[in-house]
């Protein structure tokens, strides 16, 4: 197998130096050139052919963003990482930019424990790297799961986990959701702090329902849209007559905090069978032990397909558990949890008359 080739765009040269060296680590990588700003970079492609580009946003003559939308128009399948700095600003660019198509993103290295922080990004860059490059395979085709056509309980929670690819996907779902969704939806998106708080006020303009960053002791209502906050994993438990969200600092889990198995696990153990839980593109295995949590207590799971994943990763774990009620197209999503809902509610009202 031919290595990844790389091309570093930044117009640092510490960084680019820094970054080649990262890459160099690697075996399966190599660093096909550098370019000290986006028109270098829009005239490198060609000659270099890399099969994945780091992009720094902060760029003169022409940033990241910019070099984002034209790479868009000339290569629309070259995976593009963004290289950002952990600030409000950077947290910010990097959300324009995965809504212009990049890939993914990695936050450069603080000064503070620099040799713990430079490790911290070689780690995340290279299993980014080799998870957007890897090659497509075909799988065969699942075995699928028995749904009982008139399920017995109703769905009284949404739990939903993503990680690469996820911002531009829960992007694209949850502003589909009516604003008279019945019941509260609780997301695990991997990402660092800020950004999650950045991103759930993004969503909350874009939707009708009212999104917000987890809050600890917060009661869940109908409606409601709660995301976990960066470096934080989020919980919900029962408390008397109500179910509220828990923040914890507990260690990682699947190399992640928030990690989708913790809240997973949780609504198992709140709600019961009253769950359905989706698992959107993302990269690792982070969910497939919550889902089969929910299955478990007898809750629903639905994934998205490979097709429309950046990376099929987290849902195809989840396929390959046998732990997939079905496997939808993103695009079709939304309409199946409001289905779904509105059915075993609707359902289990009319079981109770």
């Amino acid at each position: 197998m031919q290595p990844v080739r790389v091309l570093i765009v930044d117009d640092s040269a510490v960084i680019r130096k820094v970054l080649s060296n990262m890459l160099a680590s690697d075996p399966e990588i190599v660093v096909a050139g550098t370019a000290g700003n986006g028109l270098q970079a829009l005239e490198r492609i060609p000659e270099m052919k890399p099969d994945l580009i780091t992009l720094d946003i902060e760029m003169p003559h022409m940033d990241g963003l910019e070099t984002l939308v034209e790479i868009r128009k000339l290569y629309p399948r070259l995976p593009v990482i963004m290289f950002s700095t952990l600030t409000e600003r950077g947290a910010a660019a990097t959300l324009d930019a995965l809504a212009r198509g990049a890939s993914d993103y990695v936050t450069k290295p603080s000064h503070e424990g620099a040799e713990v922080s430079q490790e911290r990004v070689r780690e995340e860059l290279l299993r980014k790297i080799k998870s957007l490059c890897a090659a497509r395979v075909p799988r065969p085709a699942p075995a699928r799961v028995p749904v009982s056509l008139r399920p017995s309980g109703r769905i009284d929670v949404v739990a939903i986990g993503s990680s690469t690819g996820g911002p531009n996907a829960l992007s694209g779902l949850i502003p589909q959701f009516p604003a008279d969704f019945p019941v509260p939806i609780v997301i695990v998106q991997h990402m660092p702090p800020l950004f999650t708080r950045l991103f759930a006020e993004r969503l909350n303009v874009l939707s009708r329902l009212q999104v917000r960053e987890g809050v600890e002791g917060q009661k869940l209502q109908r409606g409601d849209v709660w995301i976990a906050p960066g470096d934080q994993h989020m919980t919900v438990a029962r408390k008397e007559t109500e179910v509220v969200l828990g923040i914890n600092h507990d260690v990682q889990e699947n190399s992640c905090r928030p990690a989708v198995d913790v809240l997973f696990r949780s609504v198992a153990r709140a709600y019961g069978g009253n769950v359905l839980g989706v698992v959107l593109t993302g990269m690792g295995a982070d969910g497939t032990r919550g889902s089969a949590e929910i299955r478990g207590a007898g809750g629903e799971i639905i994934v998205q397909d490979e097709a429309t994943s950046v990376v099929w990763g987290m849902p195809g774990s989840v396929v390959a558990a046998n732990l997939a009620d079905r496997i939808y197209p993103l695009e079709g999503i939304a309409a199946e949890v409001v289905r779904r809902v509105s059915l075993r509610r609707a359902f289990a009202g009319a079981a109770r008359m």
